[in-house]
């Protein structure tokens, strides 16, 4: 049993229950956070409710997440965005808020059940609840993602993963205004000693990590970030980001130190609190080709959401 605890921030807007656990925990959607709540493996100071609750702050959230279950994932007819695709692999655009793999009451409307369908060779390859899946994204997370057909291929880009010779590149909105227009942040990551669902460099143990940023444009209080992953670590952005103090804007897990209510435009705020997410893309993808050993790179436009916000601060 996977257990998770949760302080609603006092800073954050008034949100329903199933809505903000669907925010927070990346790999549950919204009707698996619903599941949940409506079985009694999600307590609010120590009290089974409703999905509906509105939290208003400062609520201990418990959740208690059963073991997967050992089914191989059904295929959906769920559409996607093909970027690229041959008997080897096929690059997808994912949308912000797709998890990328079944998880315990989440084994349907995944990234996984949408390949199965598209890809009749995809069985097996990556792990029984995985097939095909080399690298993933988070939930609130969109952009390029490659998947493998067979076990070769998988094999074969693994390994760039490994070694970290992929080339990643994502866009961010965040808060604060950098005094430099490009840096280096590096450390470790590990879990975070306090919050089980957030991960952290102030981690006593952890994967070492390394993010390059180069600020592109600046909007005074909020700027657009180019970042480029050396490693590839869980949440490594968002963590990053977050703990330098120019977090992501709209991440439900990592604070933002209440920067969004303190914003006067309220056009802007509300802009931010419905994208319900943090804002990042991930741009550009390339890697050699698992059989002809050909360079490919694949490189995607953020959201509408995403860039409707773009677009505003262009504006002002």
């Amino acid at each position: 049993m996977e257990q998770h605890s949760i302080v609603f921030s006092p800073e954050n807007e008034p949100m329903r229950l199933d809505l903000f656990l669907s925010q927070t925990l990346d790999n549950e959607s919204r009707v698996a956070i619903q599941r949940l709540i409506e079985t009694g493996s999600v307590l609010v100071d120590g009290k089974q409710v409703r999905p509906s609750l509105k939290l208003k702050g400062g609520e201990r959230i418990d959740v208690a997440i059963p073991p997967p279950l050992p089914a191989t994932p059904q295929a959906e007819a769920i559409p996607l965005e093909v970027l690229y695709e041959d008997g080897d692999l096929i690059v997808i655009n994912k949308p912000a808020g797709m998890v990328v793999h079944p998880g315990a009451g989440n084994e349907t409307g995944t990234l996984v059940n949408a390949l199965l369908a598209h890809c009749s060779d995809l069985a097996g390859i990556g792990g029984e609840l995985r097939p095909g899946i080399v690298h993933r994204l988070d939930k609130g997370t969109s952009g390029v993602l490659v998947a493998a057909k067979h076990d070769r291929a998988h094999q074969i880009l693994s390994e760039q993963f490994s070694v970290h010779s992929v080339k990643r590149i994502y866009q961010a909105l965040i808060y604060g205004a950098p005094e430099i227009d490009t840096g280096k942040i590096e450390g470790i990551i590990g879990r975070h000693p306090t919050e089980r669902l957030r991960l952290s460099g102030k981690a006593k143990n952890g994967k070492h990590a390394v993010t390059r940023w180069k600020v592109k444009e600046r909007f005074g209080r909020i700027s657009l970030v180019e970042l480029r992953l050396e490693t590839g670590r869980t949440h490594q952005i968002r963590v990053h980001l977050t703990e330098a103090g120019f977090p992501l804007l709209g991440d439900p897990l990592y604070p933002d130190g209440g920067r969004c209510n303190n914003i006067p435009d309220t056009q802007l705020r509300a802009m931010i609190n419905r994208l319900g997410r943090q804002a990042l893309h991930a741009r550009c993808l390339g890697f050699l080709h698992p059989t002809t050993g050909e360079y490919k790179e694949f490189t995607t436009e953020p959201p509408a959401d995403f860039q409707e916000l773009l677009d505003y601060l262009r504006g002002k």
